[in-house]
């Protein structure tokens, strides 16, 4: 029978270790799951869209397992690696490091998404999240776990990954895009931004990039702004110029391939190519232009023949070889908008988003708008480095912008004009505040470090307090309350603390009115005491008090 009993209420070891894993947190084992679905995800996405352009291909160039390790390429090429393609006719191979810029949206999405529900667990408001490393540590782990097979299998391909770029950019990628996405599910905050600024920027500057609630401040929201109108101009100069040369743009279409789906595919390469074309625009109004190749640079003031581009539809807005006219120096209004916009943000920051500091200064402001400008160099620098890269050996070694000239150029001209524009916003609306009667606020004085603490509002006074308070169950009770007229008694309040100390009697039994002050000679031993004597009736002198009264007559 005790067999039995052990058998049926104990468990067994396999039962004991399966329920202890089945209540434990999840942890890593989300995180892992979570960022290899990303990665499959990912590749299932441009596998498919290889695919249906390999079936749909008149003439395809290599059967399914081409088409598989191409996609797996491209999924590479995505997160910035640079492919090298080995089959060139020359047989040396030609590295080719331009990432379409619309394609790395899916990686980077995903890993986000994943990163994010992994933090939260599917938990509700009430419930904790997941700690934060372990499920960015997770996602990343996981997000790893897929890459790394898929590269090995996309080596075997044309397009071979470069291991290089390949163990830098996916890792870079997959640890920013999950970190974004933990920071999201836990509400933002600002604590690791405020580290890292403070080891980047100094005291002074960090409030221009960080708000104190959290928020970006006015340089970081004018940057932004800046950058954002920098690549809308740039799109909106790339549309116009592919209208001024549309019909070299329609021909492109029939030179490069013939049918709908050549023709198709050829119009998706494009449309994953307008980011960076809109990046090569606007680097091309800021003046320093992109290059075609190894000294073939594209600029405003003039552009020079590449005779080894092949026919694309977006190398046909290129300008037309010579030098720049009026025409081509119009873009110049680009770069002035931006940095219009961009003084209008840290002007309008300088008189309502001053924070502790109040309204800004002059040189305040002005330097400002010069860190505001700074840090859309910065921003339009990455943007320009991204969009460009090799497409082959030799002369065609450097294609696209070049990142620090693009960057220095947007410092220079969006410093100059956002600072002349801050200046005149903000004495705008100084003048503005001005007219409508209120105080000028140039002439507020910043709060100090250490504020004066305001006078306490006058209140009613309360009754003191005892030292020592009384137990619940033995509280005396309330005391009777007292007319206006009638005079203070101390002895009123004192039956309770007599009881307590053991006093005999009560002194309101000895109340019997015979006195005039309503009070009888305490019970022994305390009747020795003299009898207060009955005060004197108005306009009769006080015995009492003798010597008062002689002291009293004795003054002249």
């Amino acid at each position: 029978m005790a067999g039995v009993i052990q058998t049926t209420v104990r468990r067994s070891m396999p039962a004991s270790l399966l329920l202890r894993v089945r209540h434990r947190s999840p942890g890593l084992a989300n995180g892992l799951v979570g960022g290899a679905l990303a990665a499959g995800l990912g590749l299932a996405a441009f596998t498919v869209l290889v695919m249906l352009l390999w079936v749909s291909s008149p003439y395809p160039d290599s059967g399914p397992g081409g088409a598989l390790h191409v996609a797996a390429a491209l999924w590479l090429l995505a997160h910035g690696a640079e492919l090298v393609r080995v089959d060139t006719l020359s047989g040396a191979p030609a590295p080719m490091g331009v990432p379409p810029l619309l394609l790395a949206v899916v990686p980077v999405w995903l890993l986000h998404r994943a990163a994010r529900d992994t933090a939260e667990g599917g938990a509700r408001d009430n419930a904790p999240l997941m700690p934060g490393r372990t499920a960015w540590a997770g996602v990343v782990l996981g997000y790893l776990a897929v890459a790394a097979p898929a590269a090995l299998y996309a080596a075997g391909g044309a397009l071979r990954p470069s291991w290089a770029w390949t163990a830098l950019c996916v890792p870079l990628v997959a640890l920013v895009a999950a970190g974004t996405g933990v920071w999201t599910a836990y509400g933002r905050p600002s604590g690791p931004l405020e580290q890292v600024l403070g080891a980047v920027l100094p005291r002074g500057a960090r409030h221009l990039v960080l708000g104190p609630d959290g928020r970006p401040g006015v340089a970081a929201r004018a940057a932004a702004a800046g950058a954002t109108v920098l690549v809308a101009g740039g799109a909106v100069l790339l549309t116009v110029s592919l209208g001024w040369h549309f019909g070299e743009t329609r021909r492109t279409f029939g030179r490069l391939t013939e049918g709908w789906s050549g023709w198709l595919a050829v119009l998706l390469l494009c449309v994953t190519l307008l980011p960076n074309a809109a990046v090569w625009a606007a680097a091309y109004a800021l003046g320093p232009g992109f290059l075609l190749g190894t000294g073939v640079a594209v600029t405003p003031l003039g552009a020079r023949a590449a005779p080894l581009l092949p026919p694309f539809p977006l190398l046909a807005a290129v300008p037309d070889p010579g030098a720049g006219t009026a025409l081509h120096g119009t873009v110049v209004a680009l770069p002035l908008t931006a940095g219009v916009v961009v003084g209008w943000f840290v002007g309008r920051g300088s008189v309502t988003g001053g924070g502790r500091f109040g309204v800004w200064t002059t040189g305040r402001t002005a330097g400002a708008a010069a860190f505001a400008a700074g840090l859309c160099g910065v921003l339009m620098a990455l943007l320009a480095g991204l969009a460009g890269g090799p497409l082959g050996t030799a002369a065609l070694a450097r294609f696209g912008p070049v990142w620090w000239q693009v960057g220095l150029a947007t410092a220079v001209w969006l410093g100059l004009t956002a600072a002349a524009t801050a200046l005149t916003v903000r004495a705008w609306r100084l003048r503005r505040s001005y007219r409508r009667g209120e105080r000028r606020a140039d002439r507020v004085v910043a709060p100090r470090r250490r504020p004066a603490l305001p006078r306490p509002a006058r209140r009613e006074r309360l009754p003191r307090r005892t030292w020592f308070k009384r137990k619940p169950g033995r509280s005396a009770p309330a005391p009777a309350p007292v007319a206006a007229d009638e005079p203070y008694l101390l002895l009123d309040d004192d039956d309770g603390d007599d009881r307590a100390h053991g006093a005999p009697g009560d002194l309101r039994d000895l109340h019997d009115g015979t006195d005039p002050f309503g009070l009888r000679p305490r019970p022994e031993p305390l009747d020795d005491l003299p009898t207060p004597s009955p005060p004197a009736a108005p306009g009769t002198p006080n015995p009492a008090r003798p010597r008062e009264r002689a002291k009293r007559d004795r003054r002249p």
